[in-house]
């Protein structure tokens, strides 16, 4: 009896064989690739764009497809017993400190990993610590959390500065958010919005800063935040995220994609381990507008020993 080659079972035998074979590091490798673009924020065509290569190539990566090249690299790596980033000729992995120092955190766990950075940021000075009560109140936390509107509110009551870092991003560039993006890069715009943050730290010993979604993306940014802020994670529903961006009429970038509330979602979980290091967190969508500002104030003047 003939087979027939459109029967159930060996109508994709090569797709069948591929998800028999793959790789398990080619698999985490795809996770991370999928992981970093979501924290990001951008999408598979945008992220394909600025490496130049195909949009069919890249989903091949993410889904644990890759160039099985990248795979003898690894077995060299495990044949001298270094890492990856030895082989490859990372600087930073030749000097013996840096090893002895990831050879010790290498498993430690993240309260152990948080003592670990925020006690090297107080001694090199740079940033990563926590401060206790600052009154410098940076709110982080996706676009349509409410961190323009709240915090507007919330300086007004505190008698601080508002300070809302996109704008002071533009005044640097010369020219809008979008516009730095699309002519300069991501690299560029990260680069105004780390020197936005360092002036601003400089100009206001108070302040309340509405920062931009993705600024926790960077984590040289990030750390500047957190050493010289108090910081509240303003946390929302995907679904009033959407909303209230849409009802702003704001609706880049995800909101003129037929995935929107999935390319949403994605960013909200990729991003959502680095906002959840902010001090101080709150639901918008729990309650009405005048009763989260109520909830935020209360916290805020609290962590700041200010009368309620």
């Amino acid at each position: 009896m003939m087979n027939d080659v459109n029967s159930p079972q060996e109508a994709h035998p090569a797709a069948v064989e591929r998800e028999i074979e793959k790789n398990p590091f080619l698999v985490g490798l795809g996770e991370r690739v999928r992981s970093l673009r979501s924290r990001r924020g951008m999408t598979r065509k945008a992220v394909a764009v600025a490496a130049d290569v195909s949009e069919r190539h890249l989903a091949n990566l993410e889904y644990g497809e890759g160039n099985v090249s990248i795979l003898v690299l690894l077995q060299v790596a495990g044949a001298l017993h270094c890492t990856l980033f030895e082989l490859l000729g990372d600087v930073t992995t030749s000097n013996p400190e840096w090893l002895l120092i990831r050879e010790l955190l290498e498993n430690a766990d993240e309260t152990t990993l948080r003592r670990a950075r925020i006690a090297i940021g107080e001694a090199l000075g740079t940033g990563g610590g926590t401060p206790h009560a600052n009154p410098r109140v940076a709110l982080i936390g996706l676009r349509g959390a409410g961190k323009s509107s709240l915090g507007q509110m919330l300086a007004h009551d505190l008698g601080f500065p508002f300070v809302e870092l996109s704008r002071e991003i533009e005044k640097f560039a010369g020219c809008s958010v979008n516009e730095i993006q699309n002519l300069y890069g991501m690299n560029a715009y990260r680069r105004y919005e780390r020197r936005a943050l360092e002036e601003t730290i400089q100009i206001y010993p108070e302040a309340v800063i509405a920062t931009p979604g993705g600024l926790v993306s960077d984590p040289a940014t990030f750390n500047q935040l957190l050493s010289h802020c108090t910081t509240v994670w303003l946390q929302a529903d995907p679904e009033d995220h959407m909303k209230r961006v849409i009802a702003q009429g704001d609706m880049r970038p995800m909101a003129s994609s037929k995935e929107a509330m999935e390319d949403l979602k994605s960013i909200l979980s990729g991003r959502a381990a680095f906002y959840n290091k902010s001090q101080l967190k709150l639901d918008t969508s729990a309650q009405p507008q005048d009763a989260t500002f109520k909830i935020l104030r209360s916290m805020v003047r609290e962590v700041l020993q200010l009368p309620a």
